[in-house]
């Protein structure tokens, strides 16, 4: 419910009552005597629903934007309240999207001050990366609460369906920004664990359940994109608390984001490109799926007609917007099928390698390093695994080369060349 106060001028007062009595509303009149001239003060309560409807209405009959007030109420009490909450929350005109200028007002009031952004971006990106080191879903859910990057993402989307250029700059910006804290922060963080032994330099941080599940991009990660994006968007321009929202824009960026800081810290490039191509996927798919649901939910620029695009947008303007967007988007899906090749492939040898040594025949056998050069599909050459094992003094193991290679060649269905390095107590030698 709200409580709506309206400074109305003397000239369009009989204009603008005709309105309030056309949509059925109570209303209480006071005179008024400002630095706008003589006018009333109209003071009646709405439904949230009816908010928009009635304010362009008003805006019909001549009545500037100069002073309106829209305040949160519990409940109201009036003779004709029930009727148009019969008709906007229960009836045909049942509608739960809000006026354009609360949206802008909630992003608005979302947005901390930046150094509070930035102290919680940190604080989000350290405990996601301890999460995904320890492979504790729990802590890394933790982050995500704690993570502000709700408030850059949507006031960008607002600011775009508004056509407001500050918002988006800042909306955008602080997105941007947020992210490359977020990466540096857990890179620090990663960095000075490995560095103090708090965890071995050597663990294979691929073998971590959480950090996998951050790495290979693919359709699932695009469909956690659009919807946390697409929940945004309803929570702010509806009654679902942006609280919980919130939560799920963290999920698409915050965990994936810290994989990208463990990836460097650890100097694993293929960790790290993957993580990357997750978060630039979701960040965009959260700022497109948001604008989505904006527009479908009828919010549009100031001045927007009913229309094609053409007929909104300069044509030079729309051409080279027509272009980008192509463009981008074929430069976007070939850099994230190749990327989603190589890390897929990555995948699949360390997590064959691990099912090899597993074998009772190799329990003396420690897994140091694995390194993979990866040779896309359609080119020549064939892909090359390098497994660095440590081993006992002078043991042995003749097939292990032969074993790995008919494992890599059945997993990956493509001919894989396989060397073995053993690190002894001296330098590592080939085999």
């Amino acid at each position: 419910m709200r409580l709506l106060q309206v400074f109305v001028p003397a000239e369009t007062r009989d204009a603008a009552l005709d309105v309030l009595e056309d949509e059925g509303l109570d209303y209480v009149r006071t005179n008024e005597s400002s630095n706008r001239g003589e006018g009333e003060l109209v003071t009646f309560p709405v439904p949230t629903q009816a908010v928009d409807s009635v304010l362009t209405s008003l805006r019909e009959a001549g009545v500037d934007d100069d002073f309106i007030v829209v305040s949160s109420i519990e409940t109201a009490r009036t003779p004709r309240i029930e009727e148009l909450e019969e008709r906007y929350v229960n009836g045909q005109e049942e509608d739960d999207s809000i006026a354009r200028e609360e949206i802008r007002t909630r992003a608005l009031n979302m947005t901390p001050g930046r150094v509070t952004y930035y102290a919680m971006t940190v604080l989000s990106a350290i405990v996601a990366t301890a999460g995904l080191l320890l492979d504790s879903p729990a802590i890394v859910v933790g982050s995500m609460v704690i993570a502000p990057q709700v408030s850059a993402a949507l006031t960008g989307t607002v600011g775009l369906v508004l056509d407001d250029r500050d918002m988006i700059a800042g909306g955008l910006t602080s997105l941007a920004m947020g992210l490359v804290v977020a990466i540096a922060s857990a890179f620090a963080f990663a960095w000075l664990v490995r560095s103090g032994g708090i965890v071995p330099s050597t663990i294979d941080i691929t073998a971590i359940v959480q950090v996998q599940n951050r790495i290979s991009p693919g359709l699932l990660a695009l469909v956690v994109g659009v919807c946390a994006g697409a929940a945004g968007a309803f929570g702010l321009a509806t009654a679902i608390p942006v609280s919980l929202v919130g939560v799920m824009i963290a999920v698409a960026l915050i965990p994936a984001a810290a994989a990208v800081g463990i990836g460097l810290a650890w100097g694993e490039t293929t960790v790290a490109i993957g993580a990357g191509a997750l978060v630039a996927v979701n960040a965009t798919s959260i700022l497109f799926a948001g604008l989505a649901v904006f527009w479908y939910l009828g919010y549009r620029p100031d001045g927007w007609t009913q229309g094609s695009l053409r007929d909104n947008v300069p044509g030079e303007w729309l051409d080279t917007l027509l272009i980008a967007a192509v463009v981008g988007m074929l430069v976007f899906a070939a850099g994230g099928l190749v990327i989603g090749q190589y890390v897929g492939h990555q995948n699949a040898v360390n997590d064959e390698v691990r099912t090899v040594l597993e074998d009772d025949a190799y329990d003396d056998l420690e897994l140091v390093e694995v390194r993979t050069e990866f040779v896309g599909p359609g080119t020549d050459g064939e892909p090359a695994v390098t497994v660095v094992v440590q081993r006992p003094a002078d043991v042995p193991y003749p097939t292990l080369v032969s074993t790995l290679e008919a494992g890599l060649e059945d997993r990956t269905d493509r001919d894989v060349a396989v060397t073995v390095e053993f690190v002894e107590s001296g330098a590592p030698r080939a085999s």
